[in-house]
């Protein structure tokens, strides 16, 4: 893999994690079925990891299709299918007709690959991809809302021989990295702290074989 080609991300927030089990789509006109471990990155729009992004997707759009390049970028902005960037804007609950969590007044990019992502660890180190205990432990680790550090791949796409999609932008994950805690996107976990109370301690075994009442209440009459 080109270095060159590989964009670092930090400290940006994750959002739909799909890392600890891959993600699977159903292609409707062949039937076949695709597995991803993905993601999306949300970041300030002056981030310089997305202007870095930026960059490299102008230099490959122009190694790919010279003087016509802007024509092609303008036909991938036009399609939100054909492109992994985008404005927070974009991203609506189709609930509340709002953006999502974190998504309003920033961008985004997404990235995914069919095989595991490198986990990085706390002091900088991969986990081993063949212990699947610690890369779970860690994947579940990163929530929605999160902070991560990211290494991405941008490709060009172009279109395949059943012309089921046309040329577009998109990014290999690379390898993740869990950078620190925030408020979680979404409703959270409910607060039922006052639903509960103290469980009384008993002794083992006590009203295990204690006497059944004297009358069955007259339902089982």
């Amino acid at each position: 893999m080109e270095n060159s080609n590989v964009i670092f991300l930090s400290n940006v927030r994750l959002s739909f994690p799909h890392l600890t089990e891959p993600q699977k789509t159903v292609n409707e006109v062949t039937g076949s079925t695709r597995i991803s471990f993905n993601a999306e990155f949300i970041m300030p729009e002056a981030h310089p990891s997305f202007a870095q992004f930026w960059a490299l997707y102008q230099k490959l759009m122009v190694e790919a299709f010279a003087e016509n390049a802007p024509v092609v970028m303008n036909m991938i902005a036009a399609d939100r299918k054909l492109r992994c960037y985008g404005r927070g804007e974009e991203k609506v609950n189709k609930k509340t007709f709002t953006p999502y969590d974190g998504y309003a007044g920033n961008v985004y990019l997404t990235a995914g690959s069919e095989r595991q992502p490198q986990v990085i660890q706390a002091d900088g180190s991969p986990v081993d991809p063949t212990n699947s205990m610690a890369y779970q432990a860690l994947t579940r680790n990163m929530y929605g809302g999160c902070k991560v550090n990211v290494a991405i791949k941008p490709w060009w796409q172009s279109p395949n021989a059943e012309k089921q999609y046309g040329h577009g932008i998109r990014c290999d994950l690379v390898a993740i990295q869990f950078a620190g805690d925030d408020t979680p996107f979404g409703e959270g976990t409910p607060d039922v702290k006052g639903l509960f109370g103290a469980v009384a301690q008993t002794s083992v075994g006590a009203g295990m074989f204690s006497p059944a009442p004297a009358e069955l209440p007259s339902f089982f009459k």
